[in-house]
């Protein structure tokens, strides 16, 4: 005979029997603690978390973008400003999703600062496009750097402030779930005779399930995401319990993601395009493998050096990126795998404008790689990987795009062996090419 569980609402209506009216003052006054604590625990989790978390990322995106800027003001290099509207861009995305937060007006001051800086940027840029250096380095630094100094100072006091409240409310979760117990068990006692067990037993449940629920949102505020709440019955509780052990699993996976990506590019790294590469296949729904690679790029690292080259990268992944984000799908995704190469997971009928555009723009970006006597000559001569010297043409892209439905079997394994045998031809074929793999059911 299978085991009867009874729901929180039940265990209740059972008490109300026995208690009348000293468990029906205990069970109101429980419910009502426990939702205003659900409720506030959902807010922890839902918005000051997410808050703290989002402060801090911008607080470092700030950083990064001053000194990107004073890189660009010292070096006076008009080929960064990609990368500085690219930083404004993460700031600006950032300070969205800070801005969506329903704060009860504690963003107000980030928000005003920011938006006061937003002026001076964008003259700022303007001046950088004209190569203006001397003004936009006036400007930099008696208006934006003040401008960027506050806004940093907000930024830590509006965290301060949300670790605070967040303690605050942790203990407050402490302290109801004490007063409850306390008033509940009183009220139960107050009810004598048969109903004292029933009425000990939904005390004893209500304090373990909210002190656990407490302890386990005072884990994820503080980084824990693997948190075990030890709820397992078929109740409210257990439910709870089940979102919460929702939310953590979100929570590692994109502290994993964020561990994968790429630290030049801010792609998403081997272990994501693997996962994602492998859901796809799952699904049985028709996909299209994009791998995109440089040639010569060894070559031109022996020659031009490392940071030439980590330059390369980081502007081929912003490259990619935006064609991905114009051309492509939603749902696709854009990785590096490491080095030159990069992966595109988009739909069959994208792949062939998503190849061709990003060749178009890569071979526009490549003369502005090299010195004027290595433009000029179209290549430069250099050792290759076993001491002989040779002419080394300038980069090109090869692209080569197997799509699923093309194989009988799809697999990474099979979809990776047909990339490499397709690279290796396009990489025998002067400038740049793509390849689609059109062979059926192999």
């Amino acid at each position: 005979m299978p085991l009867i569980r009874f729901s929180v609402a039940q265990k209740i209506a059972a008490g109300y029997l026995l208690v009348v009216v000293f468990c029906l003052a205990a069970i109101v006054y429980a419910l009502t603690a426990l939702n205003s604590l659900t409720q506030r625990s959902e807010s922890l989790v839902v918005h000051e978390f997410r808050a703290v978390v989002l402060a801090r990322d911008f607080a470092r995106s700030l950083l990064d973008d001053e000194r990107l800027e004073k890189q660009t003001l010292i070096l006076r290099d008009a080929a960064m400003l990609p990368l500085l509207d690219a930083r404004q861009e993460e700031l600006d995305s950032i300070f969205r999703r800070l801005a969506a937060i329903p704060l009860q007006g504690r963003f107000d001051e980030v928000e005003h600062v920011y938006t006061a800086l937003t002026g001076p940027r964008v003259e700022e840029r303007a001046l950088l496009e004209e190569h203006a250096w001397d003004k936009a380095e006036q400007l930099s630094s008696k208006i934006i750097s003040p401008l960027r100094e506050q806004l940093f100072q907000k930024l830590q006091q509006f965290r301060l402030r949300q670790e605070d409240l967040m303690d605050q409310t942790l203990h407050t979760f402490s302290e109801k779930s004490s007063n409850a117990f306390r008033l509940t068990l009183a009220l139960a006692f107050a009810g004598i005779g048969l109903a004292a067990s029933v009425a000990a037993a939904i005390i004893v449940k209500f304090h373990r399930s909210i002190a656990r629920l407490t302890e386990a949102t005072r884990a994820v505020a503080s980084g824990s995401f693997n948190h075990p709440v030890g709820l397992n019955d078929e109740d409210e509780f257990g439910r709870l319990a089940l979102d919460f052990a929702e939310m953590e699993k979100k929570l590692n996976e994109l502290q994993t993601f964020n561990l994968d990506a790429n630290p030049l590019t801010r792609l998403p790294g081997n272990l994501t395009i693997e996962r994602e590469l492998e859901g796809r296949i799952a699904s049985g729904r028709p996909f299209a493998h994009i791998y995109v690679d440089l040639d010569y790029f060894k070559a031109y690292n022996d020659r031009y050096g490392y940071h030439a080259g980590s330059d390369i990268i980081a502007k081929v992944g912003i490259m990619v990126k935006a064609v991905a984000a114009r051309l492509g799908n939603d749902q696709d995704l854009i990785g590096h795998v490491g080095g030159d190469d990069y992966v595109i997971l988009s739909t069959p009928d994208r792949a062939e404008p998503l190849a061709a555009e990003m060749i178009k723009q890569f071979d526009m970006m490549v003369p502005g790689f090299y010195t004027e006597e290595d433009r000029k000559v179209g290549y430069f001569k250099g050792q290759d990987r076993y001491g002989v010297e040779r002419e080394f043409p300038l980069l090109s892209m090869s692209v080569a795009i197997v799509c699923s439905d093309n194989l009988r079997n799809p697999s990474a394994e099979a979809i990776g062996r047909e990339c490499a045998k397709m690279k290796e031809y396009l990489k025998k074929l002067p400038g740049s090419n793509y390849l689609i793999d059109r062979r059926e059911k192999r």
